[in-house]
């Protein structure tokens, strides 16, 4: 079995953090009224993409009516609605939208994981249950170093979730560690990593984060991991 594979499956039955076991356990058990038919994952919520990915994008955590609903990261809700039509617009995925885990959305060298795999309380997790979570990215790392080439870090939490995974992992990190910024580019032994504002309905709705952001964002850590993007032209012209 492919070691990644095996992995997901692991952090599948993860029930370490009483807190979050609890809450998505429940969110899965009352649901949204627009779901109630529907039957939640309502488990931790493993990486989705290639084993050999060159690029890496990390959020924060599963969506308690999104990941934790459907079982794919950033799938099922408006969030992932943004980074997928942005993945699509710069050719690194099949399709623009990800509603369900069989859907058939395919990413190209891209995988997208999260530092916790849980849903939590109001999208916030305790730095605790980060630290928890944080074996299980690094393991991630370890086994996608070997083609990882670039990293994208979606938000101030996921940021600062990373850095210490990285280092673990056999990365050099810089001292004092680097502060988090959109479009901010850290060199890190062959690796690139880069910050972009979290793909939020905050950040979204108010235009802090545009379409057009991301997709720069997410061509230009592709080009740097030998990733074969699709040109400004393939875009929508439309970001509002």
């Amino acid at each position: 079995m492919d070691a990644l594979v095996a992995l997901d499956r692991r952090i599948a039955g993860c029930r370490a953090c009483p807190r979050l076991v609890a809450w998505r356990e429940e969110v899965a058990r009352t649901k949204r009224a627009a779901f109630a038919g529907q039957t939640y994952w309502g488990r931790p919520v493993p990486g989705f993409g290639p084993s050999e990915a060159r690029l890496l994008i990390v959020g924060l955590a599963p969506a308690a009516h999104g990941g934790n609903r459907t079982g794919r990261m950033f799938t099922g809700d408006r969030s992932g609605d943004v980074l997928y039509q942005a993945l699509y617009d710069v050719g690194l995925a099949s399709q623009p939208t990800a509603v369900a885990a069989d859907d058939g959305l395919e990413l190209y060298g891209v995988r997208v994981t999260s530092p916790v795999h849980c849903a939590p309380p109001a999208n916030k997790p305790t730095p605790e249950e980060r630290d928890t979570c944080r074996p299980w990215l690094l393991q991630e790392l370890r086994l996608l170093r070997p083609t990882l080439r670039s990293v994208v870090v979606l938000g101030a939490f996921g940021w600062q979730a990373t850095l210490p995974a990285l280092a673990e992992a056999g990365w050099t990190v810089p001292r004092p560690r680097p502060v988090f910024g959109h479009g901010v580019r850290v060199p890190l032994d062959g690796l690139g990593l880069f910050g972009c504002f979290h793909v939020s309905q905050r950040n979204t709705f108010t235009g802090r984060l545009t379409p057009a952001m991301l997709r720069e964002v997410l061509r230009t850590a592709a080009q740097e991991a030998g990733l074969s993007v699709s040109s400004p032209n393939r875009c929508r012209t439309v970001d509002s």
